[in-house]
C-alpha cells in the first residue's frame, strides 16, 4: 500500500498521477490518502452564493509554460472543460494591473509600446533598465536575491516598484530574502555566464532550445491558440479540488478525513509506519508526503533529526485574507484586475483583487484584500482578531477606491503559514533534502509548495514529475 499524507492539491494530484501510470493495476498496489482535516483542496475554498463567490485562496491560474499546459490536461481529463472561464489578453483583467504608491494609482505598462514610454512612478522609460543592465560588471554568485538581482542590473526603480510588489502577489514575501531563482533563473544565469541579462539573452537565441515537450490535449492547444492571458473554474475554483476527489474515490482510493498522523517512523527501504493520533498505525510500503516542509519535519524528528532541521528551515508566512461584497448596479471601481502595494509603501495590506472584474457571474462589486505576509506579526500582532483585520481593510479600500458605500457581505479568513518563502539558498536545502532521503534510502517522496513551486501548476507538476520519476525506477 502506498500512502498519501496531506489532502491538498499536492496530495490529490499525486493520487491522479498514480492512478494515470496504472500504478494500482500494474502492482495490486492500494492508495489510501491521510487527511488530517475534514476538507481535501487545501487553501483552494470558495463561498457560493447567489450574488457572489469568495475564493478564500487561490482564484485563477496561468496557462503559460509546460507546467500551464499540464495542468489544462488534467482538467480536460477530468471532465471541466466546458466549466472554465478565461480571460484573453485584450480583457482589462489581463490589460489593467495597478501597484499603489504615494497615495495615487498608477497602471504598470501592458504593451511594448508602454516600455518606451514615461509611467509613472517609475522616472524614466522602462528601457533604460535594459540599457542599465549593459553597463553593469558581472558579479559572481551562487544566489542572491531577486531583489538585489533586479536593482543591479535594471536599477531601484523597477525593484521597488515592478519586482517587490510582484513577490507579495506571488507569494506575500520580501523580495530582499526571496532567491532570484523563484523567478528569475534563466535571467539570473545569463548574468552568470554572461555578464548580462541583455547579453545572454542575445546569445541564447542562436543556441538550440532543450525545452521540456507535453503532449497536449484539445484544452490546452484551444488555450494556446486563443492565447488566454488566466482562467477560473465557473462556480468557484474548488471545483477543482472536488472533482478530483471525487475521481480519486471511483478510483478505490482510499480517503480518510479528520485522520491526523503524529509521527512517521521508517522501518526498512520498503516499509514506513504512520502513527496516527488515537494510537492505530498505517503500515505502507511508501509515502507520499505533501504536506507542509515544517510539518513534516515534526513527524519524523525522532527519527532523523537532521533531515527534520533541513525541513524546517523554510519559512512560511500567514495571510489575512478580506473578501468584501458591495450589492450596487453602479460600478465602484475601474475594471482591472487589481493593484498591489510595494513594501516601501509601509502599507497594512499587499494589494487588492478586483474578483468582480475576474470571476464570472458576480452581482455588484466584489473585492479580495491581502494582508500580512512577511510583515503580518510585525503589522497585526500574533493574536489580531478577524474583526480589527476586517476594520483595517475596509478602511484602506474606502481610502484608495474612494468607495463611500456599505459592505453589503464580508469574509475574513486568516491563513496561518500557509505560503512557504524561498529565501536565498533554498533550492540547494531541497536538494540536500532529496540527497539525504535518497543516501538513506527512506520510502518516502516529497511533494508540494514546500519544495518545487508555489503556484497550483507547480504544485500539479511537482506530482508529475515525482510520480513518474518513482514509478521508472
Amino acid at each position: 500500500m502506498a500512502a498519501i499524507l496531506g489532502g491538498g492539491l499536492g496530495g490529490l494530484s499525486t493520487g491522479y498521477y498514480l492512478l494515470k501510470n496504472n500504478i494500482t493495476n500494474n502492482s495490486n498496489l492500494k492508495l489510501f490518502l491521510v487527511e488530517a482535516t475534514d476538507y481535501c483542496g487545501g487553501w483552494i475554498k470558495s463561498i457560493k452564493t447567489r450574488d457572489y463567490i469568495f475564493e478564500q485562496g487561490p482564484r485563477t491560474i496561468r496557462p503559460r509554460g509546460i507546467t500551464g499546459l499540464n495542468t489544462l490536461n488534467m482538467l480536460q481529463d477530468l471532465g471541466l472543460s466546458e466549466h472554465i472561464s478565461y480571460i484573453k489578453p485584450d480583457h482589462p483583467a489581463a490589460r489593467n494591473r495597478m501597484i499603489y504608491v504615494n497615495n495615487t494609482l498608477y497602471s504598470l505598462p501592458s504593451s511594448l509600446k508602454g516600455v518606451f514610454q514615461k509611467n509613472e512612478p517609475f522616472s524614466k522609460p522602462l528601457i533604460y533598465a535594459a540599457l542599465n543592465d549593459l553597463k553593469q560588471p558581472q558579479k559572481e554568485l551562487k544566489d542572491d536575491s531577486i531583489y538585489n538581482f533586479v536593482e543591479r542590473r535594471f536599477g531601484k526603480e523597477v525593484a521597488d516598484y515592478a519586482i517587490s510588489p510582484m513577490i507579495c502577489g506571488i507569494c506575500a514575501g520580501d523580495a530582499k530574502e526571496i532567491s532570484v531563482k523563484f523567478l528569475m533563473k534563466t535571467l539570473f544565469e545569463y548574468e552568470q555566464s554572461y555578464g548580462g541579462v541583455v547579453k545572454g539573452v542575445m546569445k541564447s537565441m542562436f543556441k538550440p532550445k532543450n525545452e521540456e515537450t507535453l503532449e497536449l490535449g484539445e484544452l490546452a492547444k484551444r488555450a494556446q491558440e486563443e492565447k488566454w492571458n488566466i482562467y477560473t473554474i465557473k462556480g468557484g475554483l474548488d471545483t477543482f479540488p472536488l472533482v478530483m476527489k471525487q475521481y480519486l474515490k471511483d478510483n478505490d482510493v482510499d480517503i480518510h478525513l479528520n485522520t491526523k498522523v503524529e509521527e512517521i517512523e521508517f522501518i526498512d527501504s520498503s516499509m514506513v509506519q504512520l502513527k496516527k493520533s488515537n494510537g492505530e498505525t498505517i503500515s505502507a510500503s511508501h509515502v507520499y508526503s505533501s504536506v507542509p516542509s515544517h510539518i513534516l519535519a515534526k513527524l519524523i524528528s525522532k527519527q532523523h533529526p537532521q533531515l527534520s532541521q533541513l525541513l524546517s528551515e523554510t519559512p512560511f508566512v500567514t495571510v489575512g485574507i478580506v473578501n468584501l461584497y458591495f450589492a450596487t448596479e453602479k460600478p465602484l471601481i475601474e475594471p482591472a484586475f487589481g493593484f498591489l502595494v510595494p513594501p516601501i509603501e509601509n502599507s497594512p495590506i499587499l494589494g487588492v483583487v478586483f474578483d468582480s472584474c475576474c470571476i464570472p457571474d458576480q452581482n455588484g462589486t466584489v473585492l479580495t484584500v491581502m494582508l500580512g505576509g512577511r510583515w503580518f506579526n510585525e503589522k497585526f500582532g500574533s493574536d489580531v482578531t478577524k474583526d480589527r483585520l476586517l476594520e483595517i481593510a475596509v478602511k484602506e479600500i474606502k481610502s484608495i477606491l474612494k468607495i463611500e458605500d456599505k459592505v453589503t457581505a464580508y469574509n475574513v479568513g486568516i491563513l496561518d503559514k500557509c505560503i512557504p518563502q524561498y529565501i536565498i539558498g533554498h533550492y540547494d536545502r531541497v536538494d540536500r533534502i532529496r540527497d539525504y532521503i535518497q543516501n538513506k534510502n527512506l520510502p518516502i517522496s516529497l511533494v508540494g509548495s514546500s519544495y518545487d513551486g508555489v503556484g497550483i501548476n507547480d504544485v500539479i507538476y511537482s506530482a508529475k514529475t515525482q510520480v513518474e520519476k518513482d514509478v521508472t525506477k
